[in-house]
């Protein structure tokens, strides 16, 4: 009688092991910056400028004025205010005293008084539709 051979395949045994990490992380290239800091007093320019709008249309009122003869800046900015009032306010700067503002007002403060509108909501300007089909007959 005829019988089938015993296997003799085997399974190889594993030769493959996984490596140790070896990751390092890397080195800084640079190096940290040094910290410090110095108050540096930079030169002043000359100037001079100034300018104004007016817009009676839109009540606008309002300007602006400054000079420096490079330490000292000078100045004076005004606006008209909605009580109608004109807000004036004066100014100095410089590097030793910094800024200093005098604050003053010109002309009487006048209580609002809002202006009564009447609502009219708009008239209908199209005509309604008329009928395209007659009623239906049986």
């Amino acid at each position: 009688k005829y019988e089938a051979p015993a296997p003799k395949y085997e399974a190889p045994a594993p030769k493959y092991e996984a490596p140790a990490p070896k990751y390092e992380a890397p080195k800084p290239s640079y190096h940290a910056p040094a910290h410090k800091y110095e108050e540096k007093h930079e030169e002043g320019m000359p100037f001079d400028f100034a300018y104004n709008v007016v817009d009676d249309y839109k009540d606008l009122n309002f300007g602006h004025n400054s000079n420096s003869d490079g330490d000292v800046v000078t100045g004076e900015y005004r606006v008209l205010l909605p009580d109608g009032r004109t807000q004036i306010v004066t100014y100095t700067a410089d590097h030793y005293s910094g800024y200093k503002a005098e604050v003053t007002y010109e002309g009487e403060a006048k209580p609002y008084h809002p202006t009564q509108t009447k609502y009219e909501a708009p008239k209908p300007s199209y005509k309604a539709p008329s009928p395209t089909y007659g009623a239906p007959s049986h």
